[in-house]
């Protein structure tokens, strides 16, 4: 096992080890700390997850985001290209189905779907980030490949790519590699970490 694997093992098992008290007050938490930031409040389509394998959970902002006149979308498996998303839109009354691992997300066929260029905001899952923003998914590049775009095309930013994380997942420091997508900042149960621009 490689050193990278190695931490990626070790950290999710950290996260799955926290209680059910300790994830609710984590949401809160999280919850407090984005709902006032500014990259937030000006989205009007903002993309999101729904947890799994004791990630954090961001479903509490659904409400807000609802309650704010916001759309809100969920990545699905894109059914054509490999390790790649598409996003759908989400809201109550959405049917979910699990995918091939086993997490929860929108039939994808006849849903209407969301260019990932088009979105204001996309609130991403990590596995571990240090504190200058880089983030460690869990290994199938599913979002990099996606917003590979925002290292390729000069003048189309798209979205702004915020990881979401238990403060209990940030390291030192994460080597960086040539395909991974830089993020615009991480929000954890403690505290953000943003780039300056």
């Amino acid at each position: 096992m490689n050193p990278r694997q190695k931490l990626r093992l070790d950290i999710r098992r950290k996260r799955r080890a926290l209680t059910q008290p300790q994830q609710r007050q984590a949401a809160r938490r999280l919850h407090r700390l984005l709902r006032r930031r500014p990259e937030f409040l000006r989205a009007k389509h903002i993309a999101l997850y729904l947890p799994n394998d004791g990630e954090i959970d961001p479903r509490l902002l659904l409400e807000t985001c609802w309650a704010m006149g916001k759309k809100t979308y969920l990545p699905v498996l894109h059914p054509i290209l490999h390790n790649r998303l598409w996003f759908v839109p989400y809201d109550r009354n959405t049917k979910l189905i699990k995918n091939i691992y086993k997490i929860d997300e929108p039939p994808v066929l006849k849903a209407p779907r969301k260019p990932a260029w088009a979105l204001d905001m996309v609130l991403l899952p990590l596995v571990a980030f240090d504190a200058d923003g880089n983030r460690m998914g869990m290994g199938g590049g599913y979002y990099d490949r996606t917003f590979s775009f925002k290292s390729r095309r000069k003048g189309l930013t798209g979205p702004d790519l915020v990881g979401l994380a238990h403060e209990l997942q940030r390291v030192d420091s994460l080597p960086v590699e040539s395909w991974d997508i830089p993020l615009s900042g991480i929000i954890s149960d403690q505290r953000a970490y943003f780039r300056r621009s």
